[in-house]
């Protein structure tokens, strides 16, 4: 029976340019989707971009643009930063498009057939930074002494008809799902926080409106626009071909994995649940909300002029680098900083000298002193045996911790064994073994490089340009790379291994001039 995994981001607003936020979450999707295939999964990974809303058109507006022709360059500038990362995504759905319009409608309508949808007047706090209604108690004392929502963000009051979807009946379920189901929400302090808000009691939700036009016209009555968090939120269906269960790729329903920024834990946590509970649909398995990261210290904003695009980073540092980074700084789930200093720190002692070392070290004995031939497998000792071990259930370790979001611990647990590594070389001293005894040189070596193929195989997900150069210089072939079953079967002695050439060189920070 084929195993599928459906994991996906956020669908990313189009009001701004992509910035470091958006390639870290997408980069952990990445990484996650990549090691799902690897295990042999059926993966279908979605990203893509939300296109409507109020925001949308001011923002167009003030860049003298229809608010299509904005949205085009936006989501074109999103695919360009998704090919720098290398983000290897099956689909990338745009709110625009056609599939999504019949979709969203299609599930208005199903909510509407259910009796979850009524019409009714809004009046109440509206931030359209956030796209969000809050109720009076929500909104906090700002800078000037106005109130502003819980984001910071400026609030008007709206009064205009609107629909409603019914969330208020859904508070009992939704809190029977929580309990039921605890790692619905993770983390778990995440969870803790949406079952507060929702004891505290659940408003019906406005689901359309009047006051503007960008946005995909309500079934029946095309003076509402449906409410942007309805619309973005559909996305996750259309790309499965909702509502025709026939399509391919309904198969995958329901997603295994909706990975969020804290920001919106609340509209995929408690809306979300409660738009497909209404329409009948199977829940997710699970929401993942990380965490976010301060830029040297300070909060991101385009105010300090600190919004890092991660193409800059990637010209300075290089890919894997960045990505490396991106994944090992912060516990998944946790926020961080990113500094230059760290990020240089990371390169030279994780990248440089802890793996790239002990690649360089082994692959230039196999070179100098076995002819570049892969060695035999031989007699092995305890330490040996005990080395292999450990590596040899690397890939099953990471999985568990893949599945359960910890990006963070799974590169912790190969870089164990990379230290483990670097200690067996350092005891072994197979370049003292050459003149002693050839033969157990050999024997080290081969150990080596074979927990050396497993640590590369592990982590392609994270480092995939890099780890393919290591693996071709370890003589590993394509289709002995591609699933984790692969390293069931051994590499043939005596394969030739091409020169070694160094995979992490160390980074300098250039001269000032």
């Amino acid at each position: 029976m084929t195993r599928r995994y459906y994991v996906t981001t956020p669908i990313y607003y189009v009001n701004g340019a992509p910035h470091i936020g958006h390639a870290y979450t997408s980069v952990a999707a990445d990484v996650i989707a990549r090691f799902k295939r690897l295990a042999g999964f059926d993966v279908f990974f979605l990203t893509g971009t939300d296109e409507h809303g109020q925001k949308v058109e001011q923002a167009a507006e003030a860049k003298g643009m229809q608010p299509q022709a904005f949205a085009d360059a936006v989501a074109t500038d999103f695919r360009d930063m998704y090919d720098t990362m290398d983000i290897s995504y099956d689909d990338f759905i745009r709110t625009t498009e056609p599939r999504h319009v019949q979709a969203a409608q299609a599930l208005w309508k199903k909510l509407e057939e259910n009796g979850h949808i009524y019409l009714g007047a809004y009046e109440g706090w509206y931030a359209t930074r956030d796209e969000c209604f809050y109720g009076e108690e929500e909104l906090i004392d700002g800078p000037d002494g106005r109130k502003v929502a819980p984001t910071g963000a400026a609030v008007e009051w709206v009064k205009e008809p609107s629909y409603f979807f019914n969330l208020s009946k859904f508070g009992d379920r939704l809190l029977e799902l929580y309990e039921t189901r605890p790692g619905f929400i993770e983390p778990a302090s995440r969870r803790n926080e949406v079952k507060s808000f929702v004891k505290q009691g659940l408003r019906d939700l406005s689901v359309s409106r009047t006051s503007f036009n960008w946005g995909i016209p309500v079934p029946g009555d095309p003076k509402h626009v449906m409410y942007v968090w309805v619309d973005a939120l559909a996305n996750y269906l259309s790309a499965v071909g909702y509502p025709d269960e026939t399509a391919a790729r309904w198969a995958f329903w329901p997603p295994n994995l909706h990975l969020v920024g804290k920001d919106i834990l609340r509209f995929h946590a408690i809306y979300w649940p409660a738009l497909l509970m209404a329409a009948d649909l199977p829940l997710p398995e699970r929401v993942f909300s990380h965490g976010w990261w301060t830029i040297e210290g300070q909060k991101m904003s385009k105010s300090l002029g600190n919004v890092v695009d991660p193409r800059d980073l990637v010209k300075t540092f290089g890919l894997d680098a960045i990505r490396f980074f991106l994944m090992r700084e912060m516990p998944f789930g946790g926020d961080s900083d990113l500094s230059r200093r760290a990020i240089i720190t990371r390169m030279n002692v994780e990248l440089a000298n802890d793996l790239g070392n002990l690649a360089q070290r082994t692959l230039s004995q196999v070179a100098r002193n076995c002819d570049g031939k892969l060695p035999a497998q031989g007699k092995q000792t305890d330490e040996d045996r005990e080395l292999l071990a450990t590596a040899s259930l690397l890939p099953d370790i990471m999985h568990q911790q893949i599945d359960r979001q910890a990006l963070t611990d799974a590169l912790e647990e190969v870089w164990k064994l990379i230290r483990a590594c670097n200690s067996y070389i350092d005891h072994q001293a197979p370049w003292k073994l050459k003149k002693t005894d050839p033969q157990r040189m050999a024997d080290v070596l081969r150990v080596l490089t074979d927990a050396l193929r497993i640590i590369a195989t592990v982590l392609q997900p994270y480092m995939p340009g890099s780890m393919d150069r290591m693996l071709i210089q370890l003589g590993v072939e394509e289709g002995e790379r591609s699933t984790f079953a692969a390293l069931d079967v051994p590499l043939p002695a005596g394969r030739v291994l091409p020169k070694p050439e160094g995979v992490f060189p160390r980074y300098e920070e250039p001269e000032a001039s």
